[in-house]
């Protein structure tokens, strides 16, 4: 008889919790799933994938209107936002159906409820019952967090809610400058709707490479969005034709939704971790070595949850590297440096490795390359539109630290940046690549003129 009930016991069907179910079940493991809501987690049900299909659906606008310089002579364009979600709709179902198909030719035992941890080694459904498991992985994702804490805050909605909309809102202000507040701005103003983003600070995405950031506010303006800097709700009322917005500069805006985007949340509560041993930190995330391994040595975490690299494709390497090493016998432990990431606002941001700010803190000469040039289609068109290029190098090495690509499938790029990057790639060896002509991907390796030069503790020089 065997000393549990299954070898290991997944609480998140997201993404990370998925693969590393399939993975262990591949493995021989006896595996068990829980998810009480829909499989793929939040990528697939309500972030990344409804999120591009919305971003595809906005760019619609700027084809249509870029067609006339192309001879094209487009009649008026209607959109139908009931259309666009049912499509969406029945996209995430099919994805979903897939993942549960998935799980139950690998053998994965599902249970559609809650689950929480009651032991090192037992698991609570809320259906009743109990489940022993050898190893117990906690992959419940994250959460919309509603700030700030003011009146009438409750009748925002975050982004779980913004995809199902019953009305197209014609008039939306989003709280927040990360990347959320922005893709939604970016999509929604596009589509129609007046868009106002208010947020604390003095510019947008923190965090990112300041290029990167300036560019993308001028295509925002560009767009028609208006951004309110160092500019916070007080407060949020309804009046007859939708909700005021009250702002701590003393005026108000009219619109039909607020979105609260300032961020998310670790999904920890709820689950007796603390209870049983397991350490979170001051946000709620799980602490984990670097084989996502808890304080309890049976129960791990992968994806956001842990608050590490929140990315999808990282959950899924995590969770997939935990199941190797705790029944494949591998143990190597995930990397999270050099990992490309994208933003899906129009343009888009694609991004892998340092920002110039960071390396000019960490690095002792630090070179940047950059150009700023008009796309080839918009001379056609006539679109005010730039895409913006940087490399960062280490100056004494030669090695790439980061590349930043604000522009035109800036996320297909960065992708294959990254792989450059991952292989410790120099500016030299970058510079010895063929083009490929004419793209705008030919830049990342013709840009041989040094821009700027930075020693630690002194300025600019070129």
């Amino acid at each position: 008889m065997a000393e549990h009930d299954v070898d290991f016991f997944v609480i998140g069907g997201g993404s990370g919790g998925v693969r590393a179910a399939r993975i262990a079940a591949g493995h021989g493991a006896r595996v068990a799933l829980a998810e009480n809501y829909r499989l793929g987690g939040t990528c697939v049900v309500r972030g990344c994938v409804p999120k591009k299909l919305y971003a595809y659906a906005s760019r619609f606008a700027d084809d249509f209107a870029d067609a006339a310089g192309f001879g094209w002579s487009v009649p008026q364009a209607t959109f139908s936002w009931p259309t666009l979600v049912a499509a969406k709709e029945r996209e995430v179902s099919r994805l979903s159906d897939i993942y549960h198909t998935n799980l139950v030719k690998s053998g994965v035992e599902i249970h559609a409820c809650r689950a929480s941890v009651v032991g090192p080694n037992l698991v609570r459904l809320s259906t009743g019952g109990q489940v022993t498991a050898k190893h117990i992985l906690i992959a419940t994702g994250s959460r919309p967090e509603q700030h700030p804490e003011i009146p009438g805050i409750d009748r925002s909605i975050s982004s779980n809610e913004i995809f199902d909309l019953p009305v197209f809102p014609k008039r939306l202000l989003a709280i927040g400058s990360g990347y959320i507040a922005l893709e939604f701005a970016s999509v929604f103003a596009r589509l129609g709707s007046a868009v106002t983003v208010v947020f604390r600070s003095d510019e947008i995405l923190r965090g990112f490479d300041g290029d990167m950031r300036d560019g993308l506010t001028g295509a925002l303006k560009e767009a028609g969005v208006v951004l309110r800097p160092r500019t916070l709700p007080t407060r949020i009322e309804p009046v007859a034709d939708g909700l005021r917005v009250h702002l701590d500069d003393g005026t108000a805006v009219d619109v039909d939704q607020v979105l609260a985007a300032t961020g998310r949340a670790p999904a920890s509560r709820g689950l007796g971790l603390e209870e049983v041993g397991v350490k979170l930190d001051r946000f709620g995330a799980i602490e984990v070595d670097r084989f996502s391994t808890s304080t309890v040595p049976s129960i791990h975490a992968v994806g956001d949850v842990t608050n590490r690299v929140n990315l999808t494709p990282v959950a899924i390497r995590e969770g997939h590297l935990l199941a190797d090493m705790l029944f494949g016998g591998r143990d190597r432990a995930m990397n999270h440096d050099n990992v490309a990431s994208a933003v899906f606002t129009t343009p888009e941001i694609g991004t892998v490795g340092l920002t110039e700010e960071e390396a000019r803190v960490r690095f002792d000469l630090v070179d940047v390359y950059k150009t700023s040039f008009r796309p080839m289609k918009a001379v056609l068109s006539g679109r005010a539109e730039r895409t913006v290029m940087k490399i960062v190098v280490d100056g004494v090495t030669d090695r790439v630290l980061g590349v930043h690509i604000l522009g035109h499938d800036a996320g297909e790029m960065i992708q294959l940046v990254g792989i450059a990057m991952h292989v410790g790639a120099t500016k030299t060896q970058f510079d010895e690549t063929i083009a490929v002509h004419p793209t705008a991907a030919e830049e990342l390796v013709t840009m041989r003129t040094r821009t700027a030069r930075y020693a630690k503790g002194a300025g600019p020089g070129v």
